[in-house]
């Protein structure tokens, strides 16, 4: 469960996953979760929406997306 204020940007979402969770936004990475973040049906996409909002899910994949351009220009 994350810790501290929700990331409201994209800056503090990356800084979020690559600086306090220690996780690289590799291509691999973003696509597994792009696929289980669009899989509706997914119990652990179920439970984040139901937590953060349908509006914060788009908003998530959005940043997904916009991280995976920038590893692929």
């Amino acid at each position: 469960m994350m810790e501290g204020p929700i990331p409201q940007s994209y800056e503090e979402w990356h800084h979020c996953i690559t600086v306090e969770c220690g996780i690289p936004l590799t291509l691999e990475f973003i696509e597994e979760r792009l696929t289980a973040l669009q899989e509706i049906s997914d119990f652990k996409t179920k439970q984040f929406v139901q937590l953060y909002g349908r509006q914060y899910h788009e908003q998530v994949l959005s940043w997904f997306l916009r991280s995976k351009d920038k590893l692929t220009q």
